[in-house]
């Protein structure tokens, strides 16, 4: 999966340069819950919905809800500050 790609999509407003792939995907780790971090990995990779659904035992309403607050949190100065090299 490429990270790079996933959070530039998601992300409204990025100001500086992304770090190298490694290093956002643990911060990503760290920031996300391990079922939001799951759910955003698996949608930008292309799974779709109903395999979700068998995979993590939930139903749509809530995987939308978490892959949806995942792109909320990206959205946040604090989080984007950990993804960005400030220049």
């Amino acid at each position: 999966m490429n990270f790079t790609q996933s959070i530039l999509d998601n992300i409204d407003r990025l100001v500086g340069t992304l770090k190298p792939e490694e290093e956002l995907q643990e911060v990503l780790k760290r920031k996300f819950t391990k079922k939001e971090y799951k759910v955003f990995v698996a949608i930008e990779s292309g799974e779709s919905f109903e395999d979700l659904e068998k995979i993590m035992k939930d139903d749509k309403k809530r995987i939308e809800e978490l892959y949806k607050n995942a792109c909320k949190k990206l959205n946040q100065e604090l989080f984007k500050k950990e993804l960005v090299y400030i220049n």
